[in-house]
């Protein structure tokens, strides 16, 4: 009798789609995984870690990383990747779906827009091994994640106090980044150029179409910021044939919002003191 360990595979197992691997996990193709890389500790050496959620699709297709919290009281972004991974559809997935729900934990969990050091992780990458909190988890997020993606959705909302209408932005001048931006469907779309040291720079260096979604405020569930963006990220991968049409389609001739491309944007000041009221909705 043949001893199993030296028998050769299947003629279906040289076919089947190799494993994706982060951080010296392995997951199969057709498998889900949630990955932790340690990152740091707190002062009591509680580990941190930064938590990778995978899901390997059995038929090959785009490596789509969607991240959120890269500010740490950014909070619409969770929800919208907590709903994306309870998803049915993923079953089907064409390719592979990186999520990362919370990238600066420390943040996260103290309801702040930095890490400890009070550095912005925005404006840190690509970061060093042997630089500041910041910088390492600049670090680890470009070489563990984004290198090993195709395409990214970084969800983003307004600071504090202040509230941005659901929106697109990114390099449209880049036809992927464009085409990635009008699939999102929102309304309107911003025509920006990469931040030095931004997550989307890491991603233009890699060759990788980068978007960023911003939508609400800080520290505040919003529903429809939320609903928007869900229904946004789920349009992308569809364009990106990650996931099946959907069952009802749009009706042709129906009515869509227009899409307003704006190539600036700049804040509308007060010009005197007193309380704010909003007569006009978003």
């Amino acid at each position: 009798m043949q001893n199993p360990a030296t028998r050769k595979p299947a003629a279906a197992d040289k076919t089947r789609r190799p494993p994706f691997e982060i951080g010296g996990t392995v997951v199969e193709a057709g498998k889900r995984a949630t990955i932790e890389l340690p990152f740091s500790v707190l002062f009591d050496h509680t580990p941190m870690t930064l938590t990778v959620r995978v899901v390997h699709g059995r038929r090959p297709g785009p490596a789509l990383l969607v991240c959120a919290a890269v500010h740490g009281d950014e909070i619409n972004g969770v929800e919208i990747i907590r709903r994306l991974l309870k998803m049915s559809a993923l079953k089907r997935l064409r390719g592979t779906l990186i999520a990362v729900p919370v990238v600066n934990a420390f943040g996260f969990i103290n309801q702040s827009r930095y890490l400890p050091d009070r550095r912005d992780l925005n404006r840190s990458f690509p970061g060093s091994a042997k630089g500041s909190l910041t910088g390492q988890l600049a670090n680890l997020f470009g070489t563990e994640i984004v290198a090993r993606c195709t395409h990214g959705i970084d969800l983003h909302t307004g600071a504090i106090h202040r509230t941005n209408f659901p929106q697109i932005r990114g390099n449209l001048a880049d036809p992927a980044v464009r085409a990635m931006a009008r699939a999102f469907d929102v309304p309107l779309l911003l025509n920006a150029k990469v931040r030095d040291g931004s997550l989307r720079q890491v991603g233009s260096e890699h060759g990788i179409p980068f978007i960023v979604y911003e939508a609400g405020e800080a520290l505040r569930y919003d529903r429809l910021s939320i609903r928007s963006g869900f229904r946004g990220v789920v349009n992308v991968m569809r364009h990106l044939d990650m996931l099946p049409p959907p069952r009802r389609p749009r009706p042709a001739g129906e009515d869509r919002p227009p899409v307003a491309i704006a190539q600036t944007s700049t804040w509308i000041r007060a010009p005197a003191g007193g309380l704010l009221r909003e007569p006009v909705r978003l």
